[in-house]
């Protein structure tokens, strides 16, 4: 078994078709404006996504508790891009750091700028918590306690939480010779100094050089058996000869966010009451509590400081599947090998001593410029705590509950709908329960036969893999592509796979070299006139719980031509056979990329020829050269081309001579924008896809994507119209400038004040309101079940 960071590509499907329009289009673009890049470098343009969500916290007129929120999004964002993508381009600068990316950066040009702009950044989110919204939700009742500042109730039930819950669960491990213990990445944890004395455990003997540094194939049992003692430092001398450390891992069963009794007036009757209330909040959190009493774990000893430190390691582990025999034990190596890669990012609390904080980066061997002083707490992701708390919902976002399209009555099989026409849903707006419960009916409806999944991320207790099982227990031919590749959700996957096979699912694991990214859903059923295919296309995962909070599309069809489509797609990934020709749908790695090519070529043609011609794609990123150089032929030739782009945009729009009439805005709102949506006007037939790809070499390249045409007019045109609505959205709507950077739109003067989530969710409601105000012009009589 061997592990890479970048897996090949599997040679039966996973080459591009040849192309002749690459160059072609790159040499008219490269005719334009030479001095400046024509991409944006992709790892500074997330980073400028990061900082608008950022900005969503610094906004006054966001309710409180949503501007926390931000800011933990900002926090746990900014983990996994260090974790995967800083992680990524150090393995470059190690194997090949001369390579110059599209923006003409190496690997430590890169590095470099990610780190000024990641401090900035840093320094913003603790700037904005201390200076706002700590005193802010002070004001409200939420109060973080200061153990050496409170009151002496607060403090005797502080310590009792730590003698009851704290003390027997967490165990100090000295570290001798510099050697620490095998800890998480992006655990928190408390390294203790202390004054020379007693051992304070069993000195341990370093283990060979050679056994710790094992670059060869059995590097992952090398560091299994490393663990305990952990290779992090050289064979200099100690900091100091008189200092002694030790370590304490905090773990994941404590909670972090402790309740305190709340502070009542005089007049008012204490309480030692624990739950969050009208009245207001306070808490402390764990790496406080036991820094307060860290004294109790080193009796006889003294501790000179005790401060939380953070590290994040190197998560941009794939699978070499040439040399797997066993996907799923693969994908296990995978997940133990990221727990001991090395670390690439050290946050300590800024007010350690320099013994510390010296001790720590030596051991750690963490490259100084990715040392981060936090004055503050370390992972801001405990405000998601906050955001949650009960009793507190005028410092949160009104609730907008998802509504029911009304094109889908409850009093009727899912089956029934859509046989009547197909059905578009826009979440989080209209309700992701008709998908959950086509599933659920399909799984105990007679006349179905087999069932046919994608699943790439589900949520912990899956509604749908319940609805999976449950069919293949009665007799049911189901079966499901579990791709467990999907980058941090591999272990979840991998559980359900195998509950799945002893429920009788049919799992198949993916296609060799890429990962199945598509979601589709075959139901195939038994009616009068035949067999009958009822297909869910969607441009989200099948996941109910980030169904109410990310963007996104589904169309529900029982349409023959996309029917057998999918079917021939779906055989051909679970079959590894040839792909046969598709009549609608496109897949990636094969056709998709070749589709949108060749849908930008037509625009591009039909301005030439001086007809209208528009292209308005909405999407989570935009990095593909070559789709990029196609847009800017389109452009140069006079298309009008509205990009929404939520993330990574690496196209520059605006520019004389190369991208003139292309406008790039970004929404960051309340919701997660994910829908993938594509328009041309081709003529005015009005060509609408959506798709799970974004315009991504890995998307196009990699993985196993679909492209899919909204057939219906109805649909198509609503899906058009929703399109145009984000480009007037003067709220929380972001315009890219030429240089990469971004600038929110704000209403002119006289201009009416557009949100475009918040208008929506008003269309939907309406629409629901008048479905149910519409005569009823037949009786329906009560059946039994």
């Amino acid at each position: 078994m061997t592990l890479s960071h970048d897996p090949a590509p599997s040679p039966s499907i996973g080459k591009r078709p040849p192309n002749s329009s690459k160059t072609a289009s790159r040499r008219k673009v490269d005719s334009s404006d030479a001095s400046k890049p024509r991409f944006i470098n992709r790892e500074l343009a997330w980073l400028e996504f990061n900082a608008r969500v950022l900005d969503q916290a610094d906004d006054t007129s966001v309710r409180l508790l949503e501007r926390a929120k931000f800011l933990a999004i900002t926090s746990s964002n900014l983990d996994e891009f260090v974790m995967v993508r800083v992680g990524s381009l150090k393995l470059q600068a190690v194997s090949g750091g001369g390579r110059r990316d599209p923006s003409g950066r190496t690997a430590t040009e890169q590095l470099q700028a990610i780190s000024k702009r990641c401090h900035a950044h840093v320094d913003r989110q603790y700037e904005l918590l201390r200076k706002e919204l700590l005193p802010l939700l002070s004001e409200h009742q939420i109060n973080q306690v200061d153990l050496r500042e409170c009151s002496d109730r607060l403090l005797a039930a502080a310590e009792r939480h730590f003698r009851g819950d704290v003390l027997a669960v967490l165990s100090p491990q000295a570290l001798h010779d510099r050697r620490f213990p095998m800890l998480p990445g992006l655990g928190i944890h408390l390294c203790v100094q202390l004054r020379p004395g007693d051992e304070i455990g069993p000195r341990q003997t370093p283990a060979p050089a050679d056994s710790l540094n094992d670059s060869t194939d059995d590097s992952v049992a090398a560091a299994k058996a490393s663990e305990t003692t952990g290779h992090l430092g050289d064979d200099d001398t100690d900091t100091e000869a008189n200092t002694q450390f030790a370590v304490i891992p905090l773990g994941r069963v404590l909670g972090r966010v402790i309740p305190l009794p709340i502070e009542k007036s005089s007049q008012s009757k204490e309480t030692d009451e624990e739950t969050p209330a009208e009245s207001g909040y306070a808490y402390v959190l764990l790496e406080d509590l036991v820094s307060h009493f860290v004294d109790e774990f080193f009796p006889g000893r003294e501790v000179v400081q005790c401060k939380p430190f953070r590290i994040t390691r190197n998560a941009d582990i794939e699978l070499r599947e040439d040399g797997a025999g066993d996907l799923l034990g693969g994908m296990e190596e995978v997940l133990e090998s990221r727990r001991l890669s090395d670390a690439v990012r050290l946050e300590i609390d800024a007010t350690a001593n320099p013994e510390i904080r010296d001790y720590l980066i030596r051991s750690f061997e963490v490259d100084p410029q990715y040392v981060f002083d936090i004055d503050g707490p370390l992972d801001l992701t405990y405000l998601f705590a906050l955001h949650g708390l009960k009793g507190m919902n005028t410092l949160r976002d009104d609730e907008w509950p998802p509504q029911r399209s009304p094109k889908i009555d409850p009093a009727e099989s899912m089956f029934t709908s859509i046989s009547d026409g197909d059905i578009m849903l826009m979440h989080p707006y209209e309700s992701f329960d008709p998908v959950v419960r086509l599933l659920e009916e399909a799984a105990v409806d007679p006349d179905v036969l087999a069932v046919k999944q994608i699943l790439y991320r589900t949520s912990r207790n899956s509604p749908i893999v319940a609805a999976l099982m449950r069919a293949a227990e009665r007799g049911k031919y189901v079966t499901a592509i579990v791709e467990l590749k999907a980058r941090f959700d591999e272990a979840r996957n991998i559980e359900w796979a195998r509950e799945m096979e002893q429920a009788g699912v049919q799992v198949i694991y993916g296609i060799r070299g890429l990962k199945t990214h598509a979601k589709v859903c075959i139901i195939v059923r038994r009616e009068p006139q035949g067999l009958v295919r009822y297909v869910h296309f969607g441009t989200g995962n099948y996941n109910e719980v980030t169904a109410n909070l990310y963007g996104d599309v589904s169309v529900l069809t029982c349409d023959e031509i996309l029917g057998t489509d999918a079917t021939m797609f779906f055989n051909a990934v679970t079959g590894a056979s040839q792909p046969q020709p598709l009549q609608q749908l496109r897949m990636a790695p094969l056709t998709l990329r070749r589709q949108i090519l060749d849908l930008i070529q037509g625009e591009t043609e039909r301005s030439r020829q001086g007809q209208k011609a528009e292209i308005i794609a909405k999407m989570n990123a935009l990095v593909d050269t070559e789709l990029i150089d196609a847009l800017y032929t389109a452009s140069q030739a006079g298309v009008k081309i509205r990009l929404n782009v939520r993330g990574i945009c690496c196209l520059r729009p605006g520019v004389p001579g190369m991208s003139e009439t292309i406008e790039v805005v970004s929404i960051v709102d309340r919701f997660l924008e994910h829908a993938r949506t594509y328009y041309f006007r081709h003529g005015g037939d009005h060509e609408i896809y959506i798709s799970s790809a974004d315009w991504m070499p890995r998307n196009l390249d990699r993985r196993v994507e679909l492209l899919v045409p909204v057939i219906d007019p109805e649909n198509r045109k609503r899906l058009r119209d929703t399109l145009q609505l984000y480009f007037k959205d003067n709220q929380n709507s972001w315009r890219m400038q030429p240089d990469g950077s971004y600038q929110r739109l704000k209403p002119r003067k006289g201009e009416t004040r557009m949100r475009v989530q918040e208008t929506l969710y008003h269309q939907v409601v309406e629409n629901r309101k008048a479905a149910q105000q519409t005569p009823q012009t037949t009786f329906e009589t009560h059946r039994p079940d």
